[in-house]
């Protein structure tokens, strides 16, 4: 009978940790309701400011049409025939040469609670495309050649781009002809051949551009050329790059960035995807990238620190237990779920003010506080001052070392093993010369 008694006090105790993961569980799901709210903020800057921008090319097409002769088999009462058909197609040229630079000024934009990174790119780009010669083909005519270039978001583009072809002006004008089925964009007539059936495409051997590009949160660049440098520097304390190259030379501090990027295409599959790209419709090319991120992304922190809820609950049971077995005091179930709340509620709070303050103040005001509500709380629960200030000192140190998880995520598993076997490591040793079986007689008996 007093082991069904003991058995049944544990299981009530087990029970009221699965309802304590009701209260977890709605905790994180607002969690990721605001990350929706948060992800609909960028949504609402790119709309009305320009969203992330991309940037292909430039690169040279010249179109041709070509007539050529087929021949029909015979069908049904049809003799045999030949019919002229027309095709149409384009040479596509990449840049022998392409160098990309420019300094991003930033910005914020605030909706709501919510502060959105902007940008301004004050580019300049430079494009080197060697002499092309092109051979007579029965039946082909060559078209118009134009430089066409892919900006993702041509909203972003502020004033008028300057484009100088072999040192003269040119205006550019909308739409990126080829490019159109990968990218929104720009393109330039060039002269077209001296004779349309055949000649040397000399035109557009060196391109010069300068522009003022807008974007959100991130940029990314195609190394389309043979040879592809870019440069880029911001303001921006905490760039985050991506895509398929990392930077070559990299410098981050308090003043900003600066990155560069030298990439061949021997070691890139740009050229061919954006060849296959055009071809298919499609938008699947190798980029280099840099994103203006948020160096404590609040709800991924919060999220993260939710997960340990459920630790929280357990750790402070066992305790709770412990003193029930070891100290003889009744703690009542409902005494167990007003704990339980309260280091759920901790979540809740750090959510709230993490929208308002830094993360660290947040996480400093939401855990005094829940420390201090519990301290006092079971200092009458535990009938003694001592024993609450000794559960507040363990609670002091659980919100401690999750706080060193939070912000060292690369070690965080690491941490955690070592966190969970030190408290396992503790328990034993606590109870190590412990009567299990006296205790859990005197105990029944006592609530008896």
């Amino acid at each position: 009978m007093t082991s069904l008694k003991l058995l049944l006090r544990f299981a009530i105790v087990g029970g009221l940790v699965l309802l304590l993961l009701i209260p977890l569980v709605l905790i994180r799901s607002t969690i990721n309701e605001r990350e929706r709210y948060r992800d609909e903020a960028v949504e609402r800057v790119s709309q009305s400011w320009a969203g992330e921008q991309s940037l292909i090319g430039p690169v040279r097409v010249l179109p041709w049409t070509q007539q050529r002769e087929v021949d029909i088999p015979p069908e049904g009462d049809k003799p045999r025939r030949t019919e002229l058909r027309v095709e149409s197609g384009y040479d596509l040229q990449m840049p022998t040469r392409l160098n990309v630079q420019g300094n991003m000024r930033t910005d914020e934009r605030t909706v709501g609670l919510f502060k959105v990174p902007v940008y301004n790119w004050q580019a300049k780009l430079q494009a080197e495309f060697a002499e092309t010669s092109y051979a007579a083909v029965p039946g082909r005519t060559y078209g118009n050649p134009y430089l066409a270039m892919g900006i993702s978001d041509v909203r972003g583009l502020v004033g008028t781009p300057n484009l100088r072809v072999d040192g003269r002006a040119i205006q550019l004008k909308p739409g990126a002809g080829v490019l159109e089925g990968t990218s929104k964009g720009l393109h330039a007539s060039l002269s077209p051949l001296p004779d349309a059936m055949q000649g040397v495409l000399r035109e557009g051997s060196k391109v010069e551009l300068e522009f003022v590009l807008g974007g959100t949160r991130s940029l990314a660049i195609a190394p389309v050329g043979d040879d592809t440098r870019v440069s880029l520097s911001s303001t921006w304390q905490h760039p985050l790059f991506g895509g398929s190259f990392l930077p070559n030379e990299r410098s981050i501090d308090a003043s900003g960035f600066k990155a560069e990027w030298a990439v061949s295409s021997l070691a890139s599959a740009a050229q061919s995807q954006l060849a296959l790209a055009i071809r298919s419709d499609g938008s699947n090319v190798e980029v280099l990238n840099v994103a203006l991120v948020d160096p404590v992304d609040t709800y991924t922190q919060v999220d993260r620190a939710s997960k340990y809820g459920i630790l929280f609950v357990l750790l402070t049971f066992v305790g709770f237990a412990l003193f029930e077995l070891i100290k003889q005091l009744k703690i009542h179930p409902l005494q167990y779920l007003l704990v339980g709340l309260a280091l759920a509620i901790f979540f809740l709070l750090l959510l709230s003010l993490s929208e308002q303050i830094a993360f660290w103040q947040a996480y400093l005001i939401a855990a005094a506080a829940c420390i201090g509500l519990q301290g006092f709380y079971l200092s009458g629960v535990l009938h003694s001052w001592k024993r609450g200030v000794g559960f507040a000192t363990m609670l002091t140190m659980l919100y401690g070392v999750l706080y060193v998880l939070l912000i060292s995520e690369n070690n965080a598993l690491l941490m955690g093993s070592l966190l969970l076997f030190g408290i396992l490591a503790a328990i034993m040793w606590i109870t190590r010369k412990v009567d299990w079986y006296e205790l859990s007689s005197r105990a029944v008996n006592k609530q008896g």
